[in-house]
């Protein structure tokens, strides 16, 4: 089965030659998704909650491109920039995603691509053809 790049618009990944996505072989390989709005700039600087809700925004809108959902979601790695912030996972996770929860693995991190971002979500799911 050949890899397939997925595609949003906008794209804020493309000119880093990176894919928000990968559809193969029945998965769906979603890169970290940041709190990135339509304007290619991070949302909510200095706000967890507010880059949270983006980053999912974010998950979503990549996975809906593969014809996957949160809902097909079976792994998700959270990049913290502070552990602080870990508690607020449950009700994220009890607002974006569903039972049975992904498994999941969260570590926190000194940086990530952007100074100003403070959270990260990279997701394995499956495709929606299965």
């Amino acid at each position: 089965m050949p890899l397939e790049q997925v595609v949003t618009r906008p794209d804020p990944y493309q000119p880093f030659l990176l894919s928000q996505a990968i559809r193969a072989n029945g998965f769906v390989f979603v890169s970290g998704q940041l709190a990135i709005g339509d304007d290619g700039r991070i949302t909510g600087i200095g706000d967890f909650d507010r880059q949270a809700d983006q980053a999912f925004r974010n998950l979503e809108r990549a996975l809906k491109a593969a014809g996957s959902g949160l809902d097909q979601v079976v792994k998700t790695t959270i990049f913290l920039r502070s552990i602080e912030n870990a508690g607020k996972m449950v009700e994220l996770r009890r607002t974006w995603l569903s039972a049975p929860y992904p498994a999941e693995s969260m570590v926190e991190v000194s940086s990530l691509s952007s100074s100003q971002a403070l959270i990260e979500i990279e997701a394995i799911a499956l495709d929606g053809d299965r």
